[in-house]
């Protein structure tokens, strides 16, 4: 069964029920970054050029949210692909002491491209204390190839006092059924809380010899640094 091709009207329509609660109830949220790369799943999204990024979330009691994220981005110059938006309906809440979860449909947009590049993903990411979590990605039209894609990450970030923290993670995208190979990623990365909302992100990431090979000049090593706010 293929994942339905979410268009924003209908995405509209789901993010109004999904919120479906006293307007009291919901809260708003948002979030930008000014970043040097566009960086996802260890590959550059902007051929090594930095990005403007921001996003607006809307959460009700009960758990249920939407949101939506955008950058821009650069492909391959015959897709005509400059943003991306990301469409998102979940849910998050605890599931015990320590314990959360978060379930949701993300869907991949990038409008006025020559070829359809838009795909979506089921989601589902397990934190522990906050600070450690597990999360698996799942479609059924990875990266738009009609092709099945898993995608799963280890995280974790210490804090170093009130204004600093370390972040981590490693990730493996296993591609098979729609490249005929997967890779594996990994980023170390120092967050500097130096003025609220604000902070200064610094992030080296790697990738093993099979992104390189799948994404020739978009995998590989590289260090990226980011102005970002939360409010």
């Amino acid at each position: 069964m293929r994942i339905p091709s979410l268009r924003t009207p209908a995405l509209a329509c789901v993010f109004l029920l999904a919120l479906a609660e006293p307007a009291a109830a919901v809260t708003l949220s948002g979030n930008a970054a000014l970043t040097t790369d566009y960086l996802w799943r260890g590959t550059s999204q902007t051929q090594d050029d930095p990005a403007i990024q921001a996003g607006f979330k809307a959460a009700a009691a009960n758990g249920l949210y939407g949101s939506v994220w955008g950058s821009n981005v650069e492909f391959a110059p015959e897709t005509h692909a400059s943003s991306e938006f990301d469409f998102i309906v979940g849910w998050s809440g605890n599931l015990a002491d320590d314990w959360a979860l978060d379930v949701n449909l993300t869907h991949y947009r990038y409008p006025g491209t020559t070829v359809d590049l838009n795909w979506s993903e089921l989601n589902g990411t397990v934190t522990w204390k906050q600070n450690y979590w597990a999360q698996v990605g799942w479609s059924n039209d990875a990266l738009a190839t009609d092709r099945n894609g898993t995608y799963a990450q280890l995280g974790a970030r210490a804090p170093l006092g009130e204004r600093w923290r370390l972040e981590g993670a490693v990730g493996r995208y296993w591609l098979d059924d729609a490249y005929g190979d997967s890779y594996a990623h990994a980023q170390l990365g120092a967050v500097w809380a130096f003025k609220a909302p604000f902070e200064l992100r610094v992030t080296a990431h790697a990738t093993d010899d099979s992104a390189k090979r799948l994404f020739p000049d978009l995998a590989g090593s590289r260090v990226e640094a980011a102005l970002q706010a939360s409010f």
